[in-house]
């Protein structure tokens, strides 16, 4: 396979195809003239053609020099696109931005988040793809996403983990349900209560089952949602008790239309934070938003407090 031509030469070809003078195509490329005569003769060997008629030190393009020169100022040019398109990308405000979130995140992390950011990268292109943690998991492997806001990840040994908060999920339940009165959820009345859970799919319902699955208890009446925004709702109505954390819920807790119990004397904590394949250096935007990101969370999740038992 022939070598791919160094463009170098290309460029000491045009130059001196410009100038007609070996003097004058070294001063403009602050070269000596026997590394452009160099240049050019290499470059003609590895063509296999004869690119100029020399007549002391001025340079006349042959016809085949003619007929290069076309070829070679649009490579040249195309070369110079390239470098402004990344030059482009790397200026600041001018990127874009892939983010993979959960639809909790996606509603009580990233509008924060993504205001913030716009400020300071108005003209990035942000792209938002929702979706629970395998899925999530899918995207940045098959490169679809840069970053995912999720939870952390068992034993994926090929991406980067950067935490952002904790939480502790815990039991929500309607100010007359009788473990609100009560002040607890008692062991012997887990299994049957109806549990208002989130996807069965999702990595946080199987945080859940095993959780009571090591304290063997059986959860024998689960209705299951795909959104924590139902989840609250069917709670708030008496339906059964629900199992998140209590900054999805904040202001309902705050309210009092809701009222948060410890799951028992186990806690179940999970660690939230960013994803992405190990080994990419991340660009501006997305180092920016990560510090945001860690920013906001740290505002939104103060330091976790342990449930009122």
């Amino acid at each position: 396979m022939k070598q791919i031509l160094d463009s170098r030469q290309l460029l000491a070809f045009t130059m001196l195809a410009r100038r007609g003078s070996f003097t004058l195509a070294a001063k403009d490329m602050f070269l000596t003239q026997s590394a452009v005569s160099h240049a050019i003769k290499a470059l003609e060997e590895e063509v296999g053609a004869r690119l100029f008629d020399r007549t002391g030190k001025r340079a006349r393009l042959t016809q085949s020099g003619e007929q290069f020169l076309r070829h070679a100022e649009k490579i040249l040019h195309e070369m110079e696109l390239a470098r402004a398109g990344l030059e482009h990308m790397s200026n600041w405000g001018h990127s874009r931005l892939r983010v993979g979130a959960s639809t909790t995140a996606c509603q009580h992390i990233l509008p924060t988040v993504l205001r913030e950011f716009r400020q300071s990268f108005p003209k990035c292109v942000i792209r938002i793809e929702p979706g629970d943690h395998l899925h999530q998991l899918e995207l940045l492997r098959t490169n679809q996403i840069d970053l995912a806001i999720m939870l952390e990840p068992t034993a994926q040994t090929d991406l980067t983990f950067l935490p952002l908060f904790s939480d502790e999920l815990c039991f929500v339940v309607a100010p007359l349900h009788p473990w609100s009165k009560a002040g607890r959820a008692p062991r012997e009345g887990i299994a049957g209560e109806t549990m208002i859970l989130y996807n069965k799919h999702s990595f946080t319902f199987r945080m859940v089952h095993d959780y009571f699955r090591e304290e063997k208890i059986v959860l024998t009446n689960v209705i299951e949602l795909g959104s924590m925004e139902a989840i609250k709702e069917l709670v708030k109505i008496g339906l059964g008790a629900g199992v998140l954390a209590p900054w999805i819920a904040r202001s309902e807790l705050e309210s009092g239309s809701l009222v948060a119990l410890p799951l028992g004397p186990r806690k179940l904590r999970r660690r939230w934070g960013i994803s992405y394949l190990k080994g990419r250096r991340l660009a501006l935007g997305e180092e920016t938003f990560v510090g945001l990101c860690e920013s906001v969370t740290g505002i939104l999740m103060p330091p976790m407090a342990a449930v009122s038992a």
